[in-house]
């Protein structure tokens, strides 16, 4: 069995390397220059920019049944991953992200990977399959994707230790890299 992955062929992938696109060749990010203008958090396939509102409630359950809520991410600095496995820029930082879970652990820094509107099958394969450990939650109709404004795959969400959201990374991200170092620090 052959897979298709010519993004021209399948609307799923096409979104995912517009949204990519738009992402990586957006105007220069004027927060990432306004925070630090010597040494710019925009990386060659990424965007950050301040989170703008509040968070809509969390109400979700993990591949394990486990069922999250905002009360849960208290306490901590949290980064929350929007996620497909169709989407190869996600497929590609899911392992950096798994190696930044590992680094601080939960109790340090809390790693969520919420699924974008795939089975709950799929999820579970993937994260089989590509050794990850840390929670996958499960986005099933694309709800919270859409409450918290994610149009580009991957989008990471940033919160504080006191549970205000701080910023927003969309595209893919090396969470072992310098640029991470920097955005994570500042959550705590």
């Amino acid at each position: 069995m052959s897979v298709n992955f010519n993004p021209l062929e399948n609307p799923s992938r096409r979104r995912c390397l517009q949204g990519m696109a738009a992402a990586t060749w957006a105007s220069a990010a004027p927060w990432a220059s306004a925070q630090n203008a010597s040494q710019s958090l925009t990386g060659p396939a990424f965007v950050v920019s301040p989170w703008a509102g509040s968070l809509a409630p969390l109400d979700l359950l993990d591949t394990t049944g486990k069922r999250w809520r905002v009360a849960d991410l208290q306490g901590r600095p949290v980064l929350i991953n929007f996620w497909a496995s169709w989407c190869e820029p996600c497929r590609a930082e899911m392992p950096s992200l798994q190696q930044l879970a590992d680094l601080y652990g939960p109790d340090k820094l809390l790693v969520l990977a919420i699924n974008f509107k795939e089975t709950p099958a799929r999820a579970i394969r993937f994260a089989q399959s590509t050794g990850v450990t840390l929670p996958v939650l499960l986005d099933g109709d694309g709800r919270l994707a859409q409450q918290w404004g994610v149009k580009v795959f991957p989008t990471t969400l940033l919160i504080d230790g006191r549970g205000k959201p701080r910023s927003r990374v969309q595209g893919e991200v090396d969470w072992t890299g310098k640029a991470a170092e920097k955005l994570v620090d500042g959550l705590m």
